[in-house]
């Protein structure tokens, strides 16, 4: 477990790690670049670089923490991968179950296995189950993410690489956009942003705007930190009501 500088969230926790892009939005993984400088340094846990690893002796992190926390989950992977085993996911959900003090963000590209695992089982209600859309491509991910049932849905559209175009949000209750950061980061187009924010605006949906990434508004590149988090004059941190468990 790690506390997060993400913005909308506390800490990671990486039950596996590991990927593979299977999408134009994993053109840049941020975290492939992480887990390999991690896999020089030597850091436990990413002796495989990006290869798919479970991490059986994190299972149980979430179960020492006693403040009530917000978790992205796996951050450095992506739960619902092809090569992760469905009794390995038994073990992760069964750590979310019983601390339902905390809050588990979990955000996938891979919406026909989401789909799949949940088809005869229950999404715990601490549960934040996401979706990635990074373009218009890609928006038969919310299809599948709304018709699950779970306490709250979001979308992650980031990085934003492109238009969405309309957007039915019906079911979902957060939507996240940021533009892509990193020395290869492709450019996101205001206008774009802008269209999310209001179309969530007029379906009553929570927005949250992450970042500009390593273009600006202005089209100049910059550091991420130094283009900032500024859309339409101001900063975007809404966020979904949830109850939390006492």
């Amino acid at each position: 477990m790690k506390y997060s500088k993400i913005e909308w969230t506390d800490a990671t926790w990486n039950p596996s790690t590991g990927c593979n892009k299977i999408t134009s939005g994993c053109k840049n993984c941020y975290a492939e670049v992480m887990a390999k400088r991690l896999q020089a340094m030597g850091a436990p846990g990413y002796e495989n670089g990006f290869e798919f690893t479970l991490m059986p002796d994190r299972l149980e992190l979430p179960k020492k923490i006693k403040k009530p926390t917000k978790f992205f989950v796996n951050s450095m992977s992506d739960l619902f991968h092809e090569k992760m085993p469905y009794t390995f996911l038994d073990k992760v959900f069964q750590t979310i179950e019983v601390t339902p003090k905390h809050q588990y963000q979990i955000l996938t590209k891979r919406e026909n296995i989401l789909e799949d695992y949940f088809k005869n089982r229950i999404v715990p209600k601490n549960v934040w189950l996401g979706v990635t859309v990074e373009n218009a491509k890609c928006k038969n991910r919310i299809d599948v993410l709304r018709n699950i049932d779970a306490e709250i849905r979001f979308l992650s559209i980031e990085p934003l690489i492109g238009s969405v175009g309309k957007l039915n949000l019906k079911n979902i209750h957060w939507v996240i956009v940021g533009g892509e950061s990193g020395h290869k980061a492709r450019p996101m187009k205001p206008e774009w942003a802008i269209d999310i924010q209001r179309q969530c605006d007029e379906q009553g949906v929570a927005f949250f705007f992450k970042q500009w990434g390593t273009w600006g508004e202005d089209g100049v590149k910059r550091s991420k930190k130094a283009n900032g988090r500024i859309l339409l004059g101001k900063e975007w941190n809404e966020e979904p009501e949830v109850e939390l468990a006492l």
